[in-house]
């Protein structure tokens, strides 16, 4: 009688071995196969309208949020397009394009992007007689915007900061902008 080997048998180890090789190509194929890498790694969270609200991971830095508008900007300028950058339409009826009117709300944290928070702010944006615990949520949600993307007729705009819309109708208060450019004559 032969005596029993200790380990694995090579089956298994053969099994283990395209299973692990399998998660690591995968891995490695998704970090490679990545669409830009000048930009920081982003989610459309919620999309009402106009209204955008994408996530960042907590760790993204202001620079790097700049890149991501300096991005926007460009889709901008060329083409009016963001469908590339992962945005449904926000005027998908419009003879002119489909993104004539856009507003992109950047957070790091993703509670702020969930579907039922976010339509919680956007139901209350034309009520004229908010509750202390509406206003103080409004406000919250604000103070917690990373930054932001604006594009309408007049031109474009992208800003660092908490978006204050809610607290005072000078924004330039606590947003830093990155740049607000005209829509160059056609």
């Amino acid at each position: 009688m032969k005596p029993k080997k200790k380990g694995l048998d090579p089956i298994v180890k053969m099994g283990l071995g395209i299973l692990l090789g399998g998660f690591c190509l995968i891995a490695f194929g998704m970090y490679l196969s990545r669409p830009d890498r000048s930009i920081p790694p982003y989610s459309v969270g919620a999309q009402k309208g106009t209204l955008v609200a994408l996530h960042l991971p907590s760790w993204t830095s202001d620079p790097e949020i700049e890149s991501l508008l300096k991005r926007f900007r460009e889709v901008g300028k060329k083409s009016r397009d963001f469908a590339h950058m992962k945005i449904r339409p926000t005027t998908p009826q419009d003879p002119r394009g489909r993104y004539q009117t856009i507003q992109i709300i950047i957070f790091s944290d993703p509670t702020w992007t969930e579907p039922d928070t976010f339509q919680r702010y956007v139901s209350g944006q034309n009520e004229t007689a908010l509750t202390s615990v509406d206003q103080d949520f409004r406000q919250q949600f604000e103070a917690s915007v990373r930054g932001g993307y604006r594009a309408d007729e007049s031109g474009q705009a992208g800003w660092i900061g908490p978006w204050n819309r809610s607290q005072s109708t000078d924004r330039t208060l606590t947003m830093q902008w990155i740049f607000q450019d005209p829509w160059a004559p056609t």
